[in-house]
């Protein structure tokens, strides 16, 4: 089953919030839009992280997680926050930026 979780609104509309409820059951998810301005707070086993750039599926070891050709990353800023959060023990992958994205590279 796909389930897709589409705003048609700018700000916060609460897909983020709803798509990290149903990122825990899901094999994918994908962030296809917004740049590292955007983003959401999120709230679960490995305590509370502000999401810029990432899916909400990243801290679901077993979810894929991609950064879509809509979404704008900040390369530097998302390997910092990757870098920050896989020291301290959490898991971050798979995380994968799409190769039409700017800046596209695997994470």
């Amino acid at each position: 089953m796909v389930k897709a979780i589409v705003g048609g609104n700018w700000g916060d509309e609460g897909k983020g919030k709803i798509t990290s409820l149903l990122a825990a059951e899901s094999d994918i998810v994908v962030r296809y839009q917004g740049g590292a301005n955007a983003g959401r707070t999120v709230t679960g086993a490995y305590g509370k992280h502000a999401l810029h750039q990432l899916p909400s599926g990243v801290f679901n070891p077993e979810t894929v997680n991609i950064i879509a050709q809509g979404a704008a990353p900040d390369i530097v800023g998302l390997f910092d926050w990757l870098d920050v959060t896989g020291a301290a023990g959490e898991p971050t992958d798979p995380c994968y930026v799409s190769a039409s994205a700017p800046g596209a590279v695997t994470c």
